[in-house]
């Protein structure tokens, strides 16, 4: 045991030390943590670490998928619900036919059960590595949106389509009437009990005397209550923690205080960063233990069929999101559709974006050992080998290329009509002029003998003349995002000085240092205000806190 957390903790350093290098090499960070697995593998001391699936279904799967769902904007999620939906359930069962079909046709001895079991596997793209990989080039915002409720979705509908399959596979019987009414139960009830547990978790934040730390604890243990409830009913945990963290998302702002979110986006960024490279690097330690269990089938042949399963993958992704054009223009005649032309310059790029993660290889991992009869389960060692082909192709593959295919493809943003700088000082606009009027309505007329509010007021006024001259119509764009990238230059500046000065009042021993520390924390608040709406040019050559 004690030499299992030494492996470990040398294995998050190692993490550290990758991920580092891919912000250097300025490539997504799962990438290199696979090919630094796959590297690792073969060193003594690590080659004999596994996934085990029920540790990634059981404790990891439900805070990923609980903080994705938190993460991701619930009106954006409507906006695009037509098209998430579409790619989340169509998609994977159209995805886990072709497979059938393709491996079937391709493998001697492989039956058309296994094909759709290799399919539920194969079939639900990650979500982390694309959505790592748009956040570093410009790409509309609507494409990362659709990425992201698709995360939330296909997971469950590809777990569904395995176990169905698993099970036709082990009674040797499938009865279609009565998946399709599984199917629908399995669904409706997963997200009935995310949304019930939530709602529990709900009252709970909000009527009882909760602390900070009781509220972030809470936000700990909320994804695997909703997971294990709805698994214990043998419903969908995956839906249940997707529906549940919406539902919570969305009332963040009432069931929680301030320092509750602030402190609590801290610890669930850190806990999901160390969670995810942690099983991207284990996906690539994985490859001498996959090897060594191929049997029978010569590493040639395994090495072709899983690149032939990873070419029809691809295909029918590229296929399916360039059907949805012509698809979404017809259905424009008859329902509302977010976007009634597509084009095919998006649908090229979302189709491209379809890498494979640790929830297939999961999967995989989770094929019992025998079949019902006790003979061994068929395949089941090749059906892991490729999966794991499938998940290195196209994540390497696809997610080497991905900036290059966008850049070259020049993808439409037909849905931003303001840019993202003006944006941003018409709500801070916005928002000081309200402030200004609550003022004005709260305490009257300018009152000479309360210079604190005073001093709020002219600092109000002082912001709105400041936007105001930055959205003056007669002020060029550039000119207009030259002044805001000064005005935060110069503010950063100076919390960087008001540090300095705070740590040389620290030397003398007559001041409290722990009043000096809430002063610097308040300093940092004010500098990552900033920096969320700082414009990208202004940060050269600032100096940040630690």
């Amino acid at each position: 045991m004690q030499s299992l957390f030494v492996q470990y903790v040398f294995l998050i350093l190692i993490i550290l030390a990758l991920v580092m290098l891919a912000e250097k090499l300025r490539l997504a960070y799962p990438i290199v943590l696979v090919a630094g697995g796959l590297l690792l593998g073969f060193v003594d001391g690590f080659s004999r670490i596994t996934i085990d699936p029920g540790v990634v279904f059981l404790i990891f799967l439900p805070p990923l998928l609980y903080e994705a769902a938190w993460q991701v904007s619930w009106k954006e999620f409507w906006r695009w619900r037509r098209l998430i939906t579409g790619f989340a359930f169509p998609i994977v069962i159209l995805t886990s036919c072709v497979v059938a079909f393709v491996s079937s046709w391709l493998i001697p001895g492989f039956t058309l059960a296994l094909g759709f079991l290799l399919g539920g596997i194969v079939s639900p793209p990650d979500a982390v590595s694309a959505t790592t990989i748009l956040r570093r080039v410009n790409v509309p915002k609507a494409l990362i949106s659709i990425a992201e409720g698709e995360s939330l979705l296909n997971d469950a509908s590809s777990l569904i389509v395995f176990r169905f399959a698993l099970a036709a596979i082990i009674t040797g019987q499938f009865i279609w009437r009565e998946a399709v009414t599984s199917f629908f139960l399995v669904v409706v009830f997963g997200i009935a009990v995310g949304v019930g547990v939530g709602l529990v978790f709900y009252a709970v934040h909000r009527w009882l005397p909760t602390t900070t730390s009781i509220d972030i604890v809470l936000t700990l243990v909320t994804p695997y209550c909703m997971y294990y409830a709805a698994e214990h009913f043998h419903f969908s945990g995956v839906l249940a923690v997707v529906s549940g963290g919406l539902f919570l998302s969305s009332k963040r702002l009432t069931m929680l205080s301030y320092q509750s979110r602030i402190q609590g986006h801290n610890v669930w960024a850190n806990l999901v960063f160390v969670f995810n490279g942690l099983i991207f690097m284990l996906i690539g330690l994985q490859l001498p233990m996959i090897i060594s269990q191929l049997g029978d089938v010569s590493l040639a042949s395994a090495i072709w069929y899983g690149l032939v399963i990873s070419f029809a993958l691809i295909v029918t992704r590229l296929a399916f999101t360039l059907g949805t054009s012509p698809f979404t223009r017809l259905m424009s005649r008859f329902v509302t559709v977010a976007d009634e032309n597509p084009g095919w310059r998006n649908p090229i790029i979302y189709g491209w974006m379809g890498m494979r993660g640790v929830v297939s290889l999961a999967m995989a991992l989770s094929i019992p050992l025998l079949s019902a009869d006790q003979q061994r389960f068929p395949f089941r060692n090749l059906i892991l080998f490729m999966t794991f082909v499938v998940i290195l192709v196209t994540l390497i593959f696809q997610g080497l290329t991905l900036p290059w295919v966008i850049e070259k493809i020049k993808p439409e943003d037909k849905f931003t009509a303001i840019s993202e700088p003006e944006q941003e000082v018409i709500i801070q606009k916005k928002i000081a002029a309200a402030a200004l009027k609550y003022l004005d309505e709260k305490y009257g007329a300018p009152d000479k003998t309360n210079e604190y509010i005073e001093n709020l007021r002219a600092k109000l006024k002082i912001d709105l003349d400041f936007y105001d001259q930055i959205l003056d119509e007669e002020q060029s764009s550039e000119n207009a995002e030259a002044a805001l990238r000064n005005s935060q230059t110069a503010h950063l500046e100076l919390l960087a000085e008001k540090r300095k000065i705070l740590d040389r009042i620290n030397q003398q021993t007559e001041f409290d240092e722990e009043l000096i520390r809430k002063y610097l924390a308040l300093i940092d608040l004010e500098e990552h205000k900033i920096r969320e709406r700082q414009l990208p040019a202004a940060s050269d050559g600032v100096p940040s806190g630690p």
